[in-house]
């Protein structure tokens, strides 16, 4: 991803016409899963707990024969096909079926995420491109959502906002748990610390259509651990287009390889940040309760 800028083709990724191809490719994904999803499916597994479907595949397949029918020389990163990678200045990053635990089950929590990168003169020597475009499409509600840098968020062509809920034991939260290695991972503690102090913590499936929930102000923050590039791209750049904030856990700016993504509407964030903080330190932690006494 160095050299000189190349040319974009004829249908180009300016802000005017790259995002109604981007809700046309995921909703033509969308579509497909649900066909998959009526369909008694065939589940594979790729690591102990981590499901991979024959939809994911299709999934995966048509979106990047979509964006090379219209966008060759760009450069694509998806879950399940990896980097294709032709030294451009734009990346997509791919989702094909973000949820697929849920999907595998029947359980109608899943959806289609694709985020669009622009690296340029100003910030290629600096690090990563600017997210620039966002789709998220959830084929069980038709909801689209949809952003673009500098241009707000929309959940079906209406602009969407994050909530203004100020108080942190107010607020619904949303997490997730990785399918691979959950014995390794200490978000439980996170879970039971954060649910003492909001009003909830839900934990629906999909990290893409968590942070499309903060953006649309249903919920009013969500974290999670080890989240892929594909995972965030779009759900991020949407959550700040409809006036949130990302960040890593210590507040940190966000990137997408940091592998921590807390999210919210912004009032929150600083006592969310601190809740993170004081977990990690160990300071004023409640027991989880023993179900020995719990019993008796």
């Amino acid at each position: 991803m160095t050299g000189v800028l190349r040319p974009v083709p004829d249908t180009s990724s300016s802000h005017e016409n790259v995002l109604p191809a981007m809700s046309v490719i995921a909703r033509e994904a969308g579509a497909l899963l649900m066909d998959y999803f009526h369909q008694h499916l065939k589940i594979e597994y790729k690591g102990d707990a981590d499901l991979v479907t024959a939809a994911d595949r299709a999934s995966e397949a048509l979106i990047r024969e979509r964006i090379r029918q219209q966008w060759p020389a760009h450069d694509i990163l998806g879950e399940e096909q990896g980097l294709s990678d032709q030294g451009s200045d734009y990346r997509w990053y791919v989702d094909p079926l973000d949820g697929t635990t849920n999907f595998a089950h029947g359980y109608p929590v899943f959806c289609v995420s694709l985020g669009l990168e622009r690296r340029t003169l100003e910030n290629r020597s600096s690090g990563p491109g600017k997210r620039i475009a966002a789709v998220v499409y959830d084929p069980t509600r038709d909801e689209l959502f949809s952003a673009e840098q500098g241009r707000g968020a929309q959940l079906n062509g209406e602009t969407i906002h994050v909530s203004q809920t100020a108080t942190l034991k107010e607020c619904l939260l949303a997490t997730g748990f990785p399918s691979h290695k959950r014995h390794k991972n200490p978000n439980i503690y996170f879970y039971h610390q954060i649910t003492l102090h909001t009003h909830g913590v839900r934990r629906a499936g999909s990290a893409a259509l968590d942070l499309c929930n903060v953006a649309a102000g249903r919920f009013d923050g969500f974290w999670e651990f080890n989240l892929n590039p594909w995972d965030t791209a779009a759900g991020v750049l949407i959550v700040e287009e409809a006036g949130g904030k990302v960040t890593r856990f210590d507040g940190a700016a966000f990137e997408l390889n940091s592998r921590e993504t807390v999210a919210s509407n912004g009032l929150i964030h600083d006592a969310l940040v601190q809740e993170f903080k004081d977990i990690f330190a160990g300071r004023g932690l409640e027991a989880l309760p023993d179900p020995r006494v719990y019993k008796r």
